[in-house]
C-alpha cells in the first residue's frame, strides 16, 4: 500500500482504465476483502501469513490500476507453481556483496516475496551510498514492474525494477520464442500526485493480457502474435494462447514485425534487461528461464536500484523542476483524437482511485476461477459482490 498515492484529495475524477466492456460479465469486489481472500488462499497452500499478504497486495495493486492482465486472473499460475513443486512457500532467502551492490538468492521462493525483499536491502543501501543496485536469482513471476519500483518512491527515492522472464517474444527478425517480455519500471517522485510511474513489458503486449482475453473470450488482433513460419496470427485469444504453449508462435518485441516501426528497439531493450536480470545476476536468460509451472524451477533474475535525489540535489529543487516539466507536457497541443495528454502513470492513478470507492471489477471467470483455487484448498471465505457493472 503507498502513502503517497493512496486517498488523495484531488482525485475527484472517476475514471477506469479498462472499463468493464461488455459490462454483464463483471462483479465489482472492494480491495481490502479481495485483498483478504487471494491471501487465505496461498496460506491455504502453505505460504506463511506476511509473504501471502505481499502476494496478495502486489495482485491486488495490479487490478486497482487496471493492468487486470497481472491481476487476480494470475493466482491459478502461482498455485500451480506450489503445487507441482517449483515454488518454494518457506524460502530462505539470502543476500552478499559489497557497498551499494549486492543478489539475493531467492531460493525458488514467490517473486513477490523475493523482490520486496530485494527493495529491503536496496532501501538499507541507498541511505548509505545515494544509489543502490540489488540484484536477484532463483526467484519467480514477480508481477507488476512498477510495485517495486513504487516501494521506493514511498520511500523518499527515486526507484527502478526489472525483470526477465521466460521465453515468450521472438528476437528481431527471427522465429520461434526466445526473449522474456522483460518490462522496466520506472518511479518518480512529483510534488503533488500522482508520481509519474513508467511500467511496460519490451514486448508488444505481456502474455498476461491474451490469458486474460482467453478467459473473457475475446479476440486479439493482428500484430501481437506471428507463428513460427512468420505469419501473423489473430482472433481466438483461447486458440493463440495453446499455440503460444506449444512453441507454435510467439509475442512481437515492443515495435511489432521487423525493425520499420522498431522492433529492433524492443527486442534490444529485452536482450539488454536479460543481461542485467539473468547473466549478471547468476539467473537463467532467454530460453533458460523456466515456466512457473514447468519441469524445473524458473530461476527468473530481477534488478532493483534506488537514487537519493537529496545526493545530486535539493529535493525541493528537483520537485520544482520536475513540476515545470509535467506543465510543459500537459501545456502541448492536444492530438484531435485523443481525449488529454497524459503522464506515465496517470491513467493508473486515476484508474486506482476510482475502484478504491466504487470496486474492482472482476471478470465472472475469473471470479468462478479463484472460487475454485478456494475451495480446492479446502478455504472456506466469501468474496462479496458489491455491485454489477
Amino acid at each position: 500500500m503507498y502513502k503517497f498515492m493512496f486517498g488523495d484529495p484531488l482525485a475527484s475524477e472517476f475514471y477506469e482504465r479498462e472499463p468493464p466492456i461488455p459490462r454483464d460479465e463483471f462483479v465489482r469486489v472492494g480491495a481490502d476483502d479481495l485483498r483478504g481472500f487471494v491471501s487465505s488462499i496461498f496460506k491455504a497452500y502453505g505460504v506463511p501469513e506476511g509473504d501471502s499478504d505481499v502476494v496478495a497486495d502486489v495482485l491486488v495493486t495490479a487490478d486497482l490500476f487496471g493492468i487486470s492482465s497481472h491481476g487476480v486472473q494470475r493466482v491459478s499460475r502461482y498455485v500451480g507453481g506450489i503445487r507441482c513443486g517449483n515454488v518454494n512457500v518457506k524460502p530462505k532467502i539470502s543476500f552478499y556483496g559489497r557497498g551499494a551492490v549486492g543478489v539475493v538468492d531467492g531460493d525458488n521462493g514467490l517473486g513477490q516475496v523475493v523482490g520486496v525483499k530485494c527493495v529491503e536491502f536496496a532501501l538499507e543501501r541507498v541511505r548509505d551510498y545515494g544509489l543502490s543496485l540489488i540484484l536477484a536469482k532463483n526467484s519467480n513471476h514477480y508481477g507488476i514492474a512498477g510495485y517495486y519500483a513504487l516501494k521506493f518512491l514511498d520511500a523518499g527515492f527515486i526507484g527502478f525494477s526489472s525483470t526477465n522472464s521466460d521465453k515468450l517474444v521472438s528476437y528481431v527478425n527471427s522465429l520461434g520464442r526466445f526473449l522474456g517480455t522483460n518490462p522496466i519500471a520506472i518511479a518518480i517522485p512529483t510534488p503533488r500526485p500522482p508520481p509519474i510511474l513508467f511500467d511496460a513489458a519490451t514486448s508488444i503486449i505481456p502474455v498476461g493480457k491474451i490469458e486474460l482475453y482467453s478467459k473473457l473470450g475475446r479476440s486479439i488482433p493482428e500484430g501481437w502474435v506471428i507463428d513460427c513460419e512468420g505469419n501473423m496470427l489473430s482472433g481466438d485469444a483461447g486458440r493463440v494462447l495453446e499455440l503460444i504453449r506449444e512453441a507454435k508462435a510467439s509475442l512481437l518485441p515492443l515495435g511489432g514485425l521487423g525493425e520499420d516501426y522498431g522492433g529492433h528497439k524492443g527486442s534490444g531493450l529485452a536482450f539488454i534487461v536479460d543481461i542485467i536480470c539473468g547473466v549478471l545476476s547468476g539467473a537463467a536468460w532467454g530460453v533458460h528461464v523456466g515456466y512457473t509451472i514447468g519441469s524445473r524451477p524458473a530461476n527468473v533474475g530481477h534488478a532493483f536500484a534506488a537514487i537519493d535525489i537529496e545526493s545530486i540535489m535539493p529535493r525541493s529543487e528537483f520537485l520544482s523542476r520536475i513540476e515545470q516539466y509535467i506543465n510543459e507536457i500537459k501545456s502541448l497541443p492536444k492530438h484531435p483524437k485523443a481525449d488529454r495528454v497524459w503522464i506515465p502513470g496517470e491513467k493508473a492513478w486515476l484508474t486506482m482511485q476510482t475502484r478504491l470507492k466504487i470496486g474492482i471489477p472482476i471478470h465472472l471467470n475469473v471470479y468462478n476461477e479463484l472460487y475454485k483455487i478456494a475451495v480446492d484448498s479446502g478455504l472456506v471465505r466469501e468474496l462479496k459482490i458489491i455491485s454489477r457493472c
